[in-house]
């Protein structure tokens, strides 16, 4: 592979079970009783406006624009406050770097000013630069390829010469549908059928491995 395209949460930040608690208890607030576990199995990998009207029949109420104001204010602050990386992720990166001469992306379904804030807590703005592409600024989002289209062309490779790195079936399945190899992070204790199933074609179980994979390239 000539480039390594990485999605965000999950993979490079372990900001999911952050956003789920909020999630949870901004949903909870408003009239629907979802434990983390529900919410983490219905919303990680799509964004929460792609599931309106199931917030709005669960809720009773509208799912407005200043109520996912509030919810990015809040999700924000706790990011900040306690977002760390992936175990292994920042190595995994930093060699991703060195192995393709530069040409590694983040290309994420959440909004541009997390993926960047993230980024930005865990110290690896400078590695990515300007290459940081959010779902949210294409046509569509994931399970669509969009975002990771636009990565490969920005780093100038071809989609079947990137290996992308995801850890959401709608994530494997957007490098898929775009042409690339794609590998699963699949943590201890997760499940990772559904990745398999969804097209990934190797499945790490420590992000730290994806630096020894491409040292033995």
């Amino acid at each position: 592979m000539d480039a390594i395209l990485f999605d965000c949460d999950g993979v490079l930040v372990d900001s999911e079970p952050i956003t789920m608690r909020v999630l949870s208890a901004m949903l909870t607030e408003r009239g629907w009783d979802i434990g983390i576990d529900e919410c983490m199995r219905r919303f990680v990998g799509v964004t929460v406006r792609s599931h309106r009207a199931l917030i709005e029949a669960r809720t009773g109420q509208p799912l407005t624009d200043e109520w996912m104001e509030r919810f990015y204010a809040r999700r924000n602050a706790e990011l900040q406050a306690h977002l760390t990386p992936i175990e292994g992720a920042l190595e995994a990166a930093h060699a991703a770097h060195a192995v393709t001469g530069g040409r590694i992306a983040c290309a994420s379904g959440a909004d541009r000013h997390k993926v960047e804030m993230q980024l930005a807590r865990v110290g690896l703005s400078r590695l990515f630069g300007g290459a940081v592409f959010s779902g949210q600024e294409m046509a569509a989002s994931k399970p669509a390829p969009d975002v990771y289209l636009a990565a490969a062309q920005h780093v100038g490779v071809p989609p079947a010469r990137c290996l992308v790195v995801e850890d959401s079936a709608a994530g494997v399945q957007a490098g898929v549908a775009a042409g690339a190899v794609v590998w699963g992070y699949c943590p201890p204790g997760a499940d990772g059928a559904p990745l398999l199933a969804a097209g990934a074609t190797r499945l790490l179980t420590h992000m730290g491995q994806l630096s020894g994979l491409l040292a033995d390239r």
